[in-house]
């Protein structure tokens, strides 16, 4: 462990205020994200987006080549075959987050999957059409949420049953109590999928506002500080809202209708460039640096944080537990998420219509999700401010490192 990261400790346990929230409010985050439940949805989240991949490389290669003109242009081509693809990430999601799930509460893996499955599969809208991707478009908006709630019904009546009968039993009478729930509901002409969707409009309208941009973009940078992975932590709670948000613009996009919300999962690109914190500039100034220790942790970081992978820099800076580097960690993300919002609901630029995964390097992401040039400049614009808050704290930094060597 180097000088600096050891200093920097002690900073940090010596601050009144960093101890109270190390002593307080981690323990409190870290207990909530070690649930089960939350845990399973956090670590099946990042695998289920490969069924959407997936699934959109197939239509947009096979199905929409065959059905739409080539004449169709690219962008309106793209949410044809996205759209139907979120249905496909909520089918691998209830099958991955019942696996995970079964593997943290130590229920039997079977039994989880198969009430899963059955519970989702009898939730979902009835077929009228026999065009795949049009029904898959009609799961689309509601689907993660579906997957997350008879994912949760299941493990629900397992975790009832078990305090009465044995395990065994109780796993698979639970399972199947939770397929015969989700098959009443169904029966009685109530439609599941149209409900998340009423649901989420109010929830929607609350999340699409600046004041929610800040408090997630400042809970994560904070978490982040402290040593927890702020993205991960709030993973299990932000990313089906968000990338729901996500789909109903695209769908507005693919109808030609006016897309209706600014916060949504791609928006992030914007704020976070280089990872959490906005670190691209952090790692660029760190490569040029007169301090020979840090000059090799930028060189060596910074391609990395061109594709938005920063875990490397924060640790090895370090930013987590460093007085030079927290305020500008915090402070840098928060005016781009002001002057980011500010954009686009001022009409700047246009919002974000399609999801681009973060590691796509950000100049490329953030045009691909807007379908915007104008998109390229903000962005331009908004690592020029990080960089200019970076600045002096990094310069701080250096001569305190240097003092050290």
């Amino acid at each position: 462990m180097s000088k600096s990261s050891v200093a920097s400790k002690r900073w940090f346990a010596a601050s009144k205020a960093a101890d109270s929230f190390e002593r307080i409010a981690v323990p409190l985050m870290r207990r909530v994200s070690g649930y089960a439940f939350i845990a399973a949805i956090r670590d099946a989240l990042p695998w289920s987006f490969i069924g959407l991949l997936a699934a959109f490389a197939a239509f947009l290669i096979v199905d929409f080549r065959a059905s739409h003109p080539a004449a169709t242009p690219l962008g309106m081509r793209v949410a044809l075959a996205l759209l139907p693809s979120f249905a496909v990430m909520a089918a691998a999601l209830v099958v991955i987050l019942a696996v995970r799930l079964a593997r943290a509460a130590t229920y039997s893996t079977a039994a989880v999957v198969v009430g899963s499955v059955a519970a989702f599969a009898l939730s979902l809208p009835r077929v009228k059409t026999l065009d795949v991707a049009a029904y898959l478009r009609l799961v689309g908006p509601a689907g993660l949420f579906l997957a997350i709630l008879t994912c949760g019904v299941t493990a629900a009546w397992i975790w009832l049953l078990r305090r009465r009968v044995a395990p065994s039993l109780a796993d698979w009478l639970g399972a199947a109590l939770a397929a015969a729930t989700f098959a009443v509901v169904a029966a009685l002409g109530f439609s599941l999928p149209a409900a998340i969707v009423a649901a989420m409009h109010p929830i929607a309208q609350l999340g699409d506002t600046y004041v929610a941009l800040a408090v997630i973009v400042l809970v994560e940078t904070l978490l982040w500080t402290a040593g927890i992975h702020g993205p991960a932590m709030l993973a299990a709670i932000v990313t089906p809202v968000y990338l729901t948000m996500q789909l109903q613009n695209t769908h507005a996009y693919a109808i030609h209708a006016p897309m209706p919300y600014i916060v949504v999962v791609s928006l992030f690109l914007f704020v976070f460039p280089g990872g959490a914190g906005a670190t691209l500039p952090l790692a660029a100034l760190l490569a040029i640096s007169r301090v020979p220790s840090l000059r090799r942790i930028g060189r060596a970081t910074f391609v990395p944080s061109l594709f938005n992978f920063n875990e490397p820099l924060l640790f090895a800076a370090p930013v987590v537990l460093n007085p030079h580097l927290m305020i500008p960690f915090v402070v840098a993300p928060m005016l781009l998420a002001t002057m980011t919002y500010a954009a686009v609901a001022f009409g700047f630029v246009a919002r974000a219509a399609f999801y681009v995964p973060s590691s796509v390097p950000t100049f490329v992401s953030t045009y691909l999700a807007t379908q915007d040039v104008r998109a390229v400049a903000l962005v331009a614009l908004n690592i020029a401010v990080a960089t200019v808050v970076y600045f002096p704290f990094v310069r701080a930094y250096e001569r305190h490192v240097a003092s050290l060597e």
